[in-house]
Parts: C-alpha cells; sequence; structure tokens
C-alpha cells in the first residue's frame, strides 16, 4: 500500500460553453463553487482534453484516456463495457451492445430515453427476456437493465460479426433504422446475418414491450412509453492488462453508470458501489463522498465519477446543471474537510464537456486542477474555464494525468537513470 493516494473527481459532463441565459458565462462559472474555487486556488490549473484537441469523446473512451488507456489501440466499442457493468460475462465471439429504452410511435423515434424513466426497467428487460427466451435464429440473447433509461444486450452464437450498424438514430423525429453491415462487410454472410437478427430483436422486444403492463401503467398515466430497445455501439471483449499492473496501484472505482463500471471490471479495479448514487439528478452527492473517504484507507487510486452534470447538459436544462455542479462542490468540500490532505493529491475536472447550448457531447477542452501533496501552485483563483485556461499546466490529455498523479505522491518510477 502506498503512503500517499491520488484521487479523480469527474463532474459528467461538467465542461460548458458560454450559455445566453447566464450572460455569457458558463455553467461552471456562473455557479458558485466555493470548495472547487479553494482546490483551483491552493492548486495547479489547466484545461484538459480527454484524448486530443476536438475530439467528442464518449464517456468509455473518456475514462479510458484518463485511466492511461489509448482509445485507438484497445477500444472495441461501447456494449462490452455496459454488458460488463451489469453484470453480463462477454465471451470471445459475443456481440454486446448498449441499448436505449424508448419511446417509439410508427416506427418514429419520440423520447430516446422513454422520458429518462427510472422505475420498472427490471420488468420490461425480464419481458424481453421472455420473448426472446429461444434465442433468434440460433443465437442466444442476452438482456439486462442498467441504470435509468439504459440496458446491455449480449448475442452469444457461432459466427457473429460486430461490423453491423447501430439500430438508436441519435435524435429525435426520425425513423428507427434497420441494423445492416457496413459497408467493408456488405457481402460478408456473418455480417448480413448479423444484422438480420438485431433486427428481429429489435422487432421482437417492441412487440413485448408494447404489452408489458409497465407501458400500460405508464399509457394510464400520460407518461411517454418505453416501449422499443434501440441497440448502439456494438463491440467486442477487449483485452487490457489489469490496471494494477500497469501502474502498481491499487485501484477502485465510485461510478454511477454501467458503463464506467464495466471498464473497472475489465481491468480488475475493485467496484465499489453507493446506495443513494442513482446516476440521476436525485443523486446522493454526500453518501458518495463519504464512500471516497472510507476507501481512502485501502486503496492507492480513487476514481469518482458524479453523473447529474452531463444530464443537465443532455436535456439543455440550465437549472438542473447548475444544482449538479452544486452537488460536485457539495461532495469536494466534504473531501477537503476529511482526508489527510499531507498525503494526498486530488484531480478535479470533468470526462468530457456537455454544453447546454449543444445537448450532447463536444469536442472543448475542460478545466481541470491537482490540489494535495507535492502540487506547485499557481496564480489561478478560481475553477472554470476561462480561469484554469490561465493555469501553469496549459492544455494536457488525459493520458497525462496519471503521470501528474504518480508524480506528485511520489509512487511513479524514474525514466532513465
Amino acid at each position: 500500500m502506498a503512503e500517499n493516494k491520488a484521487i479523480i473527481l469527474l463532474g459528467d459532463g461538467m465542461g460548458d460553453r458560454p450559455v445566453p441565459e447566464l450572460e455569457g458565462k458558463t455553467s461552471l462559472e456562473a455557479q458558485e463553487t466555493p470548495a472547487l474555487d479553494q482546490i483551483a486556488a491552493e492548486g495547479v490549473c489547466g484545461m484538459l482534453n480527454p484524448i486530443s484537441p476536438g475530439i467528442r469523446v464518449g464517456s468509455d473512451t473518456a475514462h479510458m484516456a484518463i485511466l492511461g488507456y489509448d482509445p485507438f489501440a484497445f477500444y472495441t466499442g461501447r456494449g462490452p463495457f455496459e454488458a460488463k457493468g451489469v453484470g453480463i460475462d462477454v465471451q470471445p465471439g459475443d456481440l454486446a451492445f448498449r441499448c436505449n429504452f424508448a419511446t417509439v410511435e410508427n416506427n418514429v423515434v419520440v423520447d430516446r430515453r422513454a422520458g429518462r424513466i427510472k422505475e420498472g426497467t427490471d420488468k420490461l428487460a425480464d419481458a424481453i427476456q421472455q420473448a426472446t427466451a429461444g434465442g433468434i435464429d440460433g443465437v442466444e440473447v442476452i438482456f439486462l437493465p442498467s441504470v435509468e433509461h439504459r440496458a446491455a444486450l449480449v448475442l452469444r452464437g457461432e459466427g457473429l460479426d460486430h461490423r453491423v450498424t447501430d439500430v438508436d438514430p441519435h435524435h429525435e423525429g426520425v425513423e428507427v433504422p434497420l441494423c445492416e453491415p457496413l459497408p467493408e462487410a456488405a457481402d460478408d454472410p456473418n455480417a448480413i446475418r448479423s444484422a438480420q437478427v438485431v433486427n428481429e430483436f429489435v422487432r421482437t422486444a417492441h412487440e413485448a414491450l408494447e404489452a408489458s403492463p409497465v407501458n400500460e401503467k405508464r399509457r394510464a398515466e400520460g407518461l411517454l412509453l418505453a416501449n422499443a430497445a434501440l441497440p448502439r455501439g456494438v463491440g467486442t471483449a477487449p483485452h487490457l492488462e489489469p490496471f494494477s499492473e500497469k501502474y502498481g496501484l491499487n485501484g477502485a472505482l465510485i461510478v454511477e453508470v454501467d458503463l464506467v463500471k464495466g471498464l473497472g471490471k475489465y481491468l480488475e479495479m475493485a467496484v465499489i458501489d453507493v446506495p443513494g448514487a442513482t446516476g440521476g439528478a436525485d443523486t446522493d452527492e454526500m453518501a458518495i463522498a463519504r464512500a471516497i473517504c472510507e476507501a481512502w484507507a485501502d486503496y492507492d487510486f480513487i476514481l469518482c465519477n458524479i453523473k447529474a452534470p452531463d444530464l443537465g447538459g443532455h436535456d439543455s436544462d440550465v437549472e438542473a446543471k447548475l444544482e449538479a455542479i452544486a452537488k460536485v462542490d457539495r461532495a469536494a468540500a466534504y473531501l477537503l474537510d476529511n482526508l489527510d490532505w499531507d498525503h494526498t493529491v486530488i484531480t478535479i475536472a470533468a470526462d468530457h464537456c456537455t454544453p447546454i447550448t449543444v445537448g450532447d457531447h463536444s469536442g472543448d477542452s475542460i478545466p481541470i486542477a491537482f490540489y494535495g501533496i507535492g502540487v506547485r501552485p499557481d496564480d489561478v483563483s478560481s475553477y472554470g474555464e476561462r480561469p484554469c485556461a490561465k493555469g501553469d499546466l496549459g492544455c494536457i490529455r488525459g493520458a497525462d494525468i496519471i503521470n501528474l498523479l504518480t508524480n506528485y505522491t511520489g509512487t511513479q518510477e524514474k525514466f532513465g537513470a
């Protein structure tokens, strides 16, 4: 066990662009964040490009990069992480997909998240699993719910090919597309068959969901139906060196979404579940902060992600994003008051930028601050996009974070003589 500890606290999607409703300030600049400001004022700051400037990262590729694994070398798709996160053992040859429960009318997507459905998804998943219990064209179907509208699908059988398109169109107001082989696999029999299996799954799932008592209740209550399961992000099982072997650190994740939990499981890191960490706007940030403090004694390295800011960004909801940023600040304040800072260094950042004016991930850089043991402070006095851009770190990449943390903690091996 290392004497000094490293923590990364990420406000998911917390970065922003100037918001007209906030008089041209970003949400971070507009919200009062005394704890984050203290970390910036007493630490060293800069801007973060999770992979490289301008690349619109997903949460999966961003976390891979921040943990020091090159997504261009190791990423095989989002699906395997989501599936691993919900407890499906993705085997060689399997096709794994991330799915959204969505609202569809006349084959047109009305809401990709079914009103951010929170209840009944376990019963919806059971209905799909029962409807596909016999498999599809000799292919086994494994379907489990994740957090809120999310779910995971694994197809298991001989001769499957991952070179197929998404069924989720990523936009509302458009038709649900058919799954098709990618152009380079257009004539490949395995890719053609794999696409056909996916399309049959989507059709069967729609029928099962339409008949579900969960949707009967939602229909009666005037809520959006969760009557479709739309697969995307297909991938195969990745081969990743365990985190402890790569860095010599005993690492743990405290995260709210199964996607990142799955990545941690592939890296053989401890994944600590926190009651009350819902992955939604109602998450208990203080329970998360307490969990970090409790894990501090047992782990050299802890990465924590609080999901709520990303939701406000995706929904273009100014007040929701401001309140979510306040949650991150309250968690940071608890850590400042309860950890041994003679033996700890923390990184404050986001995994990506989700601007309110965009409603999706962007390739903008993100403010980042390091505070604690070994850190040489700069002249930045507050945490936000414009203040941190003036910091001594300049603009760094996600892959640099582990190097900086292990330098500050003194746990890094010297390169050269």
